[in-house]
Parts: C-alpha cells; structure tokens; sequence
C-alpha cells in the first residue's frame, strides 16, 4: 500500500507556509485525536498519518528532502537522510570508503597511515 503524499494529508499546498503547516496540523489532529473518537481505528489511522505527515514538513531540511525525492527521502535508514549511510569517511564495518580509501593507498598502503597490526 502506497503512502499518501505528505501535503494533501494536510490538505494543503506545497508552497504552504510553516503557519499554515502548522495551522492545518492542529486541526486535523483535534478532529482525528483517538481520546476525541474513543474506539475509532480509522480515526486513529488518521491521527497518525497526519502526525506522519507534519513530523516530515514542519523540519525545513525534512522538508527540502520530501519536496524532492518523496516518501524514499525516509526509507533508507529512518533517519531522513536521503543519502543513506551516516558514518561518515567509514561505513559501518570500519572500512573507509571512496576517495578515503584512495587516500590510504598513498600513506604506505594502510588506511590507518601504516601503523597497529596488519602494516
């Protein structure tokens, strides 16, 4: 099943400014909460689209990453990193990774800059 997209959860438009965001946020969150429609999965459902939704437009960086590249802008890693990773020069398993592991070539072959076990 497909998301819908974050903005007509919103009922507003993409140029919509953070006080309307925020306005049309407090709305639909009253309408939707579950103490309001107590017994309601569907309004629950709802409330926690619209949460979704305002959570990923109200970060102006969040914003910027929705804007132009969807609902995938959140599915690598959670983390609203559209790049993925996170770990910077390493990845995750210690190994450095592009023009860093070029680099460590240069030094004397290690990465490490020749020195620790393994040079």
């Amino acid at each position: 099943m497909s998301k819908r997209d974050y903005y007509d959860v919103l009922g507003v438009s993409k140029s919509a400014t953070d006080k309307e965001l925020k306005s049309a946020f407090r709305k639909l969150a009253m309408e939707h909460h579950p103490d309001r429609n107590a017994g309601n999965a569907e309004a629950e459902k709802t409330f926690k689209e619209v949460n979704e939704a305002y959570d990923a437009l109200k970060d102006p960086q969040k914003r910027a990453a929705y804007d132009q590249f969807g609902h995938a802008a959140f599915e690598q890693g959670g983390g609203g990193n559209p790049f993925g990773g996170g770990a910077g020069a390493a990845g995750f398993d210690g190994e450095p990774r592009g023009r860093w592991k070029e680099r460590g070539k240069m030094r004397g072959g290690s990465w490490r800059g020749g020195q620790g076990p393994g040079s």
